[in-house]
């Protein structure tokens, strides 16, 4: 039997591993690279295997860097079943049309652009149609049910308290005469959450394979984070600011609103401060998946069952607006009243949160609050690192508003919630295979574990193939592939539209002897010309050598 790491191998998206058996080929997700251009661009790149020869995926869970390119994989092939739960099921649907549009929205404005200069037209990695097509093969199992997929493959789905329907799934393959037991982790949540269970111990494997996302630090809790994104809002609302937050559609959200609904439960004495604040999910996405998660309450931990026992309507509190047109959010940043906004994406690289970032972002006044991972080479990633001016919607944008990370909403476990639920083995699994973090969290966490747990772990750095049955390994290096012809040609593109701006500057009347324009903005001209031609001669070099 081998494993084939193909996505998640080097950073936290792109989740897919390939399974090899004597008898069948499965993969575990199959989900789309978010981040950088470069990782972006490793979407359009052929698999690494035949769509058609795949007999069926097993989905952790329906964020889209875990079932993002499914769309793609069927388009190319793929016939067989997607085994996930019924909640995954439901909102990778929403998920993956809504991932259509975006492909189908980004491919029409590049060809608008590139048609001035005659470049031929792009097509979009895939379409709603193509990903509204996906639906027939999802197979839903039930949490704790040992399912058989066929004579040789039996798996069970475990609570992974990531997001709804999040599974760790447990695989026990007959090959080459024997039985192997597989785990694959997923993507594991933290402990003592508002709203799920916590993950299921598993205790014993002969294989793991385990992501790392925050192998390298500990966060606060939920709790704790909770309490600041209050305290937050009413000092932002007080100086008559906006806050903005950029939240993953699917489970941050909701985990938002759920915040504000418990505060408006038990905090009588802020009620007229309260009512002065409107809050507004603008995403029709969150819209969706709030309207499943109403519906699958059965995967809630028991707190939230005893409300809606209590007759309580779930992600409901007064003030709370879910806007869903294109013109109601607009309206958002005309009305210049204090207020929240819920908007995706969570790493603010597309969607209607960019508008609202090119709104409030240089106004001293907001507030804007992460409270998710930010992927490496992401808008957000650059404004939590302490970048000062940002590129939104094609236009640099100041950094004025105070910034805020509140690291206990993630859906991801940290180092410690990680450690934890490893501990939980009694055995310790020949090996383990850590994915789905960038390099730094996956070597500090495989040192953590050995002087704590005394397991060895196999830290996944690159596309590689591991072959159960003589431990040897392969590395094929995917991050040589990545076609940097086309990035060139895309950052031509980008230098066109530049170039027209700048035409369309010096057009303006009086532009010659201007005294507004500050010596700030013709020191930043110059600074972007001296990065570009450093860029360029770098780039020359690591081309002949």
């Amino acid at each position: 039997m081998k494993i084939k790491f193909l996505g998640a191998a080097m950073s936290v998206t792109g989740s897919c591993h390939l399974v090899t058996t004597d008898h069948s080929k499965f993969l575990m997700d199959c989900g789309l690279f978010q981040g950088s251009e470069a990782l972006e661009e490793l979407n359009y790149q052929a698999f690494d295997f035949d769509p058609a020869e795949i007999d069926f995926i097993l989905l952790s869970h329906a964020h889209v860097d875990h079932c993002g390119r499914i769309p793609l994989l069927v388009k190319q092939g793929f016939t067989g079943r997607i085994y996930c739960t019924g909640a995954t099921a439901e909102i990778a649907d929403i998920m993956l049309q809504d991932s259509g549009t975006i492909h189908e929205m980004d491919a029409k404005w590049i060809n608008k652009r590139t048609s001035r200069s005659g470049q031929r037209q792009v097509q979009p990695l895939y379409t709603e149609e193509d990903a509204a097509r996906c639906s027939q093969y999802f197979f839903p199992v039930a949490y704790g049910q040992c399912f058989e997929i066929n004579s040789q493959i039996k798996i069970r789905l475990n609570e992974a308290g990531h997001i709804l329907g999040a599974a760790i799934i447990e695989m026990w393959i007959e090959d080459g005469g024997k039985t192997t037991k597989l785990v694959y982790s997923g993507d594991i949540g933290a402990v003592n959450q508002r709203m799920l269970n916590n993950p299921t111990l598993i205790a014993a494997a002969d294989y793991l394979i385990m992501e790392t996302t925050y192998g390298d630090r500990a966060h606060e809790t939920q709790q704790e984070s909770g309490k600041r994104f209050l305290e937050i809002i009413f000092k932002t609302v007080a100086r008559g600011g906006t806050v903005v937050v950029p939240a993953f559609a699917l489970g941050r959200t909701q985990d938002l609103i759920h915040e504000l609904e418990l505060f408006y439960d038990h905090h009588d004495f802020h009620q007229n401060q309260l009512d002065k604040v409107n809050v507004y999910v603008d995403s029709p996405l969150a819209t969706d998946a709030t309207a499943i998660f109403r519906k699958n309450a059965h995967y809630f931990n028991d707190a939230i069952k005893e409300r809606i026992k209590n007759g309580e309507e779930l992600f409901y509190f007064r003030n709370l607006n879910f806007t869903k047109s294109i013109d109601q959010s607009k309206a958002l940043n005309e009305n210049a009243s204090p207020k929240v906004i819920i908007s995706s994406s969570g790493m603010a690289d597309a969607g209607r949160v960019r508008h609202h970032l090119k709104h409030y972002l240089w106004k001293p006044k907001s507030s804007i609050i992460f409270v998710g991972y930010q992927a490496e080479g992401t808008t957000g990633r650059a404004i939590i690192s302490g970048e000062k001016y940002v590129r939104i919607l094609r236009e640099r944008i100041h950094v004025s508003a105070e910034i805020y990370f509140l690291e206990g909403f993630s859906a991801h476990a940290d180092k410690n919630d990680l450690l934890k639920w490893l501990s939980g083995f009694k055995e310790k699994p020949k090996k383990i295979f850590l994915v789905h973090g960038e390099e730094e969290a996956k070597k500090t966490f495989a040192n953590t574990v050995k002087r704590i747990l005394g397991f060895d772990c196999t830290v996944v750095e690159d596309v590689s193939e591991y072959s159960l049955d003589d431990d040897a390994l392969t590395v094929d290096g995917i991050k040589e592939r990545i076609d940097l012809k086309n990035q060139i040609n895309k950052l031509k593109d980008n230098l066109g539209d530049i170039h027209d701006e700048l035409d369309n500057l010096l057009a303006i009347p009086g532009v010659e002897m201007s005294e507004a324009f500050p010596d700030e903005k013709v020191e930043d001209l110059e600074a972007l010309t001296r990065d570009l031609k450093k860029t360029c001669e770098e780039l020359k070099i690591m081309i002949k050598n």
